[in-house]
């Protein structure tokens, strides 16, 4: 099976490229997948299990809040422990900026719009993290906006996102540092993507993409997708997070699903299924819901078709690695294209995973067939 079922849309845009630990990030390094923690960074356990949740999600890069001294004191277990690389978000103090570094933080992320007497420290910052060899982001947020910034434009317009965010990237500039990465965040997907678009123009910078308070998981889900999609179809993007109102790890499972859909991540477990309608033999929802249910973490690159009636469903099973075309109390199974067999429609969710198991089995994958966990790959081994 093809690493990627689609060619992108467009050449990805030039960026320098820098190192977020050991992943890179711009030029011509893969979009990575971030998020952020909610627990209390202080509680090392706590978070450090978080942690582990989001990578084994496929989370590949982790940002954790660092509001106090205390979580500030908790960065180097952290750090140390973490199987991913922890960028330290910073907010309000400048202090703890230079504790992440010496904690032996990834990144910084600092917000221009909210760090007290900041452009008085860019110079020690920048000598600090050039240092370390730890890259800085800076991370412009609508919500906390630069009040110098709000008086001249009068909201947080596109405009002001990007002028905060080159202004700042100027003063590191001043005194030779230039391992960047940008965020222009805001909740209105439209303003996120004209000021993404701008810095885009601006500077060669790696780009962090973020709608900002997108809300819970649907609404959210909907905002990051438009959004994404749209400046990643441009080749505009070096890394994302989908920020929800939900568990973290969804954030990553939206984030992934994004990145498939595009063409630029190796597909996983992909559910293709008809909408319903008056033609529709079958429950198509239930069944739908029972094989994603079925199959859910199961780490192969696989497309499944479930379908409900003869007239679409025989040629979308036909296209999909595996798949089902139900109507009349049956079902035929399809896999690679051929029909293989055909079920009573109670046994088709128990064949289909049947099947699944066959498939990645020919593909040299041994699964557990409890975790849908692979066990052993003998193509990775090669």
């Amino acid at each position: 099976m093809p690493a990627l079922p689609t060619k992108p849309l467009a050449i990805r845009r030039k960026s320098r490229q820098i190192m977020v630990g050991s992943v890179p990030v711009g030029g011509d390094a893969p979009v990575s997948v971030q998020s952020m923690t909610t627990t209390l960074t202080a509680d090392v356990n706590a978070t450090l299990q978080q942690i582990a949740q989001l990578t084994a999600a496929g989370c590949q890069i982790v940002r954790v809040a660092v509001p106090s001294q205390d979580d500030a004191d908790a960065l180097p277990a952290i750090a140390k422990k973490s199987q991913i690389p922890v960028i330290a978000d910073i907010h309000f103090q400048p202090k703890y900026v230079f504790a992440a570094i010496d904690a032996g933080c990834a990144a910084v992320r600092v917000n221009p719009g909210n760090i007290k007497a900041f452009d008085d420290k860019v110079g020690e910052i920048a000598r600090a993290a050039k240092d370390a060899g730890v890259p800085i982001r800076i991370g412009v947020n609508a919500g906390s906006l630069d009040k110098r910034l709000y008086e001249k434009y009068g909201k947080a317009t596109a405009e002001a996102l990007v002028e905060s965010a080159l202004w700042e990237c100027s003063l590191f500039e001043e005194h030779d540092f230039r391992d960047i990465k940008i965020s222009v965040k805001h909740n209105d997907p439209v303003v996120m993507i004209n000021a993404y678009r701008q810095l885009a123009e601006a500077c060669d910078y790696p780009l962090h993409l973020g709608v900002t308070e997108a809300g819970p998981a649907f609404q959210g889900t909907i905002k990051s997708a438009v959004a994404f999609g749209a400046l990643l179809a441009e080749g505009i993007g070096d890394t994302i997070r989908v920020s929800l109102s939900a568990p973290p790890v969804e954030e990553v499972k939206v984030g992934q699903q994004i990145l498939e859909s595009l063409g630029l991540r190796k597909r996983g477990l992909e559910i293709v299924s008809c909408p319903s309608c008056g033609r529709a033999q079958v429950d198509v929802y239930k069944l739908a819901d029972q094989v994603s249910a079925a199959l859910d973490g199961l780490k192969v690159p696989l497309r499944v078709a479930v379908m409900g009636c003869v007239v679409n469903g025989p040629g979308e099973a036909r296209e999909a690695d595996l798949g089902v075309a139900s109507g009349n109390g049956k079902g035929q199974i399809f896999v690679r294209g051929e029909v293989i067999k055909t079920v009573p429609e109670a046994q088709i969710v128990e064949t289909l995973i049947e099947e699944a198991f066959k498939i990645a089995s020919d593909m040299g994958i041994d699964i557990d067939t409890e975790t849908g966990e692979v066990v052993e790959s003998v193509n990775a081994a090669l």
